[in-house]
């Protein structure tokens, strides 16, 4: 059974239709990769996923169960967890302390275990060093584990990534696919956005293309790369 499946989810905001009719499944475990031109939907679709926003028409289920109408935390709880393009920490509160709350809230782990639970993703994300430092101050590499880290902490089977590459070195790039790489071998089902194509290429095992909200393909990485009509839209190659 999918552990994430959508079934002809459409959106629109008056006469723009940003999401048009997208399915896919998602099986447990896997890395999908989703690509496209800015203003493609490609974050609209993850709100859709999430609960931020309703479709219009089709639905959304995690592990073969109905979701459409439920509120984003519910569906954290149920086991879908997400970063942000641009990182949204709380930026009064501790590293420490900003995976305690997602912990606590988000992944329901008990008081007693938190502490403990919140320690180990730290140490997984590289952020031990820094676990005491406000997250406000932190650099723009720190602000993206950061980011990974309090959506691991929310315990998921599905994590989704948007962007996350994205501004970093390429030193700093290396180092994050790394720990997202770890994150995916335990059997954590992944699905990311990104433009950094290397580091997108070098996780997922599937690779969708959105372009004007529709799903223009879905494969390989490398037969979607292939496709002329990908190069053109999404490159800007004349097929």
């Amino acid at each position: 059974m999918s552990i994430l499946s959508l079934q002809a989810v459409s959106k629109s905001f008056g006469a723009l239709k940003v999401t048009d009719d997208v399915s896919f499944d998602l099986q447990p475990g896997e890395a999908l990769g989703i690509i496209g031109p800015n203003g493609a939907g490609k974050s609209t679709l993850f709100n859709l996923i999430t609960g931020n926003i309703a479709p219009d028409k089709g639905r959304v289920f995690l592990d073969g169960r109905d979701v459409t109408r439920e509120p984003p935390m519910v569906r954290v709880k149920s086991g879908i967890g997400r970063s942000f393009q641009i990182p949204q920490p709380f930026g009064h509160l501790s590293v420490y302390e900003n995976l305690l709350v997602a912990a606590r809230f988000g992944g329901e782990v008990r008081a007693s275990d938190a502490p403990g639970f919140c320690m180990e993703i730290l140490s997984r994300t590289g952020l031990l060093p820094v676990a005491e430092s406000p997250s406000g101050g932190l650099s723009l590499l720190q602000r993206k584990r950061l980011e990974l880290a309090r959506a691991m902490a929310t315990r998921p089977r599905v994590i989704l990534l948007d962007e996350i590459a994205g501004g970093l070195t390429e030193a700093e790039c290396g180092e994050l696919i790394t720990t997202i790489k770890a994150i995916h071998a335990e059997g954590t089902a992944i699905i990311w956005i990104e433009h950094v194509l290397h580091a997108l290429n070098s996780v997922v095992e599937r690779l969708m293309v959105l372009n004007f909200g529709r799903m223009l393909m879905i494969g390989e990485p490398e037969v979607v790369m292939a496709s002329p009509e990908v190069r053109e839209i999404y490159l800007g190659i004349e097929a």
